[in-house]
């Protein structure tokens, strides 16, 4: 039987608009996603999809279980919010304060929901299972939901022959398809740096170990490790993101904390930068009299898309939306907890542009909004990628 899904999710569209509005409405933040999972298990239980529960605390797996024997493909939706005051101006902007769905996780949660209902009514002529991962905690870097999720067993009884997770990506425009072959998120790890000086009048800091002074040659030395050390050809970034220290303008700082982010594709190159940090920082800290205490923390690993399913992606949306709307695309160098679902299984990680065009802001933007009109061409899209890959394993 050939499946054909373009066109198909109107008839669940308003569903799933409404449903994505209520989670938007309500963001729950990572590890905290009780109601948003009770909501999820109330939608599956409504159109007759049997799912478990108690993954990683509060994620969800739904199962369609095809009425003919095949493989076994899991489509991945992330399901938890970010510690952001939402500044839209929607009129289903949060009401709660302080968190937003900023990264678009509603609307991956609302899409699955949708394929999940449109793949179950095709139950019994289907070649195989479907898996829906409802995933929490993909912002706790560098915990993330996804280990815990295998931990608690969530493929023990049906472990995926393929995953396939998809992510709005206000970079394209609106309803285009973004995927590629290899890397197409990096490594993103973190680390804080605790600075400890002497205190001392500011008047006199030859009496004193300026720990702020310390800090900023710190700032400046371990940028030479991205433009000095890494091969040009390869990708690295180091970012400071915050810094703390002082506590008046007329005395020497005697701590000073920096926190920050390193970014890369490959496991070699984060090896390489993540030696000569500890390197650099203990080497300038001490050179200048001061202590350091390090904490460095491995985030997610690099999304590494498996090429064949990379390959299938892009057949299917050059099928269903033509070549000129699977534009070729570079990597990110933004993190994923999906990451650590293809250390396990071979699958793919794919874009979907939600740009509204000019004035989009960014991801994690308090801002930040997705186009709902795309929201036909996600279902749609991974509705068929599901039964093009149970297709293509053909067990």
């Amino acid at each position: 039987m050939t499946f054909t899904f373009k066109g198909k999710a109107n008839k669940v569209l308003d569903e799933i608009v409404a449903f994505r509005r209520e989670l938007h409405e309500y963001p729950e933040l990572s590890g905290e996603e009780v109601e948003t999972s009770l909501k999820i298990q109330e939608n599956l239980r409504k159109h007759d999809i049997p799912f478990h529960t108690g993954f990683a605390k509060t994620g969800v797996l739904g199962m369609i279980k095809g009425g003919k024997q095949g493989g076994i493909v899991a489509l991945r939706a992330d399901i938890d919010a970010l510690p952001i005051t939402e500044r839209t101006g929607l009129a289903f902007a949060s009401k709660v304060e302080g968190k937003m769905h900023a990264c678009g996780h509603d609307s991956h949660t609302a899409m699955l929901l949708g394929a999940g209902i449109l793949l179950n009514e095709l139950k019994d002529e289907i070649r195989g299972t479907i898996l829906l991962v409802f995933q929490p905690s993909e912002e706790k870097s560098p915990l993330g939901g996804a280990r815990e999720m295998m931990k608690d067993g969530v493929f023990a009884e049906y472990p995926p022959d393929v995953i396939i997770g998809q992510h709005v990506w206000p970079d394209l425009p609106s309803g285009q398809i973004g995927v590629r072959s290899g890397p197409i998120m990096g490594n993103s790890d973190r680390f804080s740096i605790t600075v400890h000086g002497s205190g001392g009048h500011a008047s006199m800091p030859h009496t004193a170990i300026d720990a702020i002074a310390v800090a900023n040659q710190v700032i400046t030395m371990i940028q030479t490790i991205v433009s000095r050390n890494v091969d040009p050809i390869q990708s690295a970034v180091i970012t400071i993101g915050k810094i703390s220290g002082g506590v008046a303008h007329n005395v020497i700082a005697d701590e000073v904390v920096l926190e920050g982010t390193i970014r890369t594709l490959s496991n070699k190159v984060k090896q390489q930068v993540k030696k000569r940090f500890l390197e650099v920082v203990n080497g300038s800290i001490s050179a200048m009299g001061a202590r350091a205490e390090i904490e460095y923390l491995d985030g997610y690993p690099a999304t590494i898309n498996t090429p064949e399913w990379a390959d299938r992606v892009k057949q299917t949306a050059v099928n269903m939306f033509g070549e000129e709307n699977v534009p070729a695309v570079a990597p990110s160098m933004a993190g994923e907890d999906f990451g650590r679902f293809l250390q396990k299984y071979p699958g793919v990680y794919y874009w979907l542009g939600s740009s509204l065009g000019e004035g989009q802001k960014p991801l994690h933007n308090p801002s930040f909004m997705v186009d709902e009109e795309i929201f036909p061409k996600g279902i749609e899209l991974m509705s068929q990628l599901a039964i093009d890959t149970l297709a293509q394993i053909r067990k």
